[in-house]
């Protein structure tokens, strides 16, 4: 089977002349993601996390080795993928509906269409407003919003498009525990109903355990794949999942290994 996501022997140095003198943020990463796979990355801060995302969508471009997405290497910007990221960054003069809204009016093949069927996708923004517990707030502005919400919205607002991809730069770090552990449940249900292929990267292990199929561990700057590590817990997972034995043996697991990485 073609590997959804496939990275082979990548590197990236942000410049020329970094590459020269073998200043790499990411090298010599390999690893193959399946199709509709749940993948965590995690690692020390300033290991690569990010730039493996950027990579992946196409946002920078390899300075060695290969990557391919669908069996197609990546030349630029993937119009299939969504992102979300640790802040909201809504627009404060749109509303949620219409931050929601917001990629179908600048990416094409939607902007051409997007006047004429614009009930058509204000129904798909209702409808995932709803999954995610946000009926009632159509009208209302980021700043009429809590924390929690706004990063709900995001998450819709990736997703309006239906892409193959989404990719979360540490969605749910600034949020309270309960609200985070709320999002994880949100998210984990919109991943089983549509079953696109998630990479998530954060830093909290609990969050990569309770979510992903896969969690990679990443070094130190230059990043590179240290581990994989398959997450065998049967879903659906449940919130009561994370305070027993074997969730907490992987947890552990994973935080020894990182503790390693950075002490060395």
């Amino acid at each position: 089977m073609t590997p959804f996501v496939d990275f082979q022997h990548v590197s990236l140095a942000y410049t020329d002349a970094l590459a020269r003198a073998g200043e790499y943020a990411v090298e010599d990463v390999t690893l193959s993601i399946t199709q509709g796979e749940f993948v965590a990355i995690v690692g020390p801060s300033g290991c690569g996390k990010s730039t493996f995302m950027k990579l992946t969508t196409g946002l920078k471009m390899a300075t060695r080795g290969s990557v391919k997405v669908e069996g197609q290497p990546v030349t630029g910007p993937l119009k299939i993928a969504g992102m979300a990221f640790q802040a909201p960054t809504l627009l404060p003069w749109r509303t949620t509906i219409d931050n929601i809204l917001l990629p179908l009016e600048i990416v094409e093949p939607y902007r051409s269409t997007f006047r004429a069927k614009r009930d058509e996708h204000m129904a798909r923004a209702s409808k995932l407003l709803a999954t995610v517990g946000l009926s009632g707030y159509e009208d209302k502005f980021p700043w009429e919003l809590s924390g929690g919400m706004q990063q709900r919205a995001s998450l819709c607002r990736a997703l309006i498009h239906e892409p193959k991809m989404l990719l979360l730069d540490e969605p749910f770090g600034a949020l309270d525990a309960f609200t985070r552990e709320e999002l994880w449940c949100v998210l984990r249900d919109l991943w089983t109903e549509q079953r696109f292929n998630v990479i998530l990267v954060t830093h909290d292990l609990r969050e990569a355990v309770f979510l992903a199929d896969t969690v990679y561990v990443m070094s130190k700057r230059p990043g590179r794949i240290l581990s994989r590590r398959e997450v065998e817990l049967p879903r659906p997972r449940e919130l009561e999942t994370t305070y027993t034995d074997e969730f907490n043996r992987i947890v552990l697991e994973l935080r020894t290994q990182i503790g390693h990485v950075r002490s060395t």
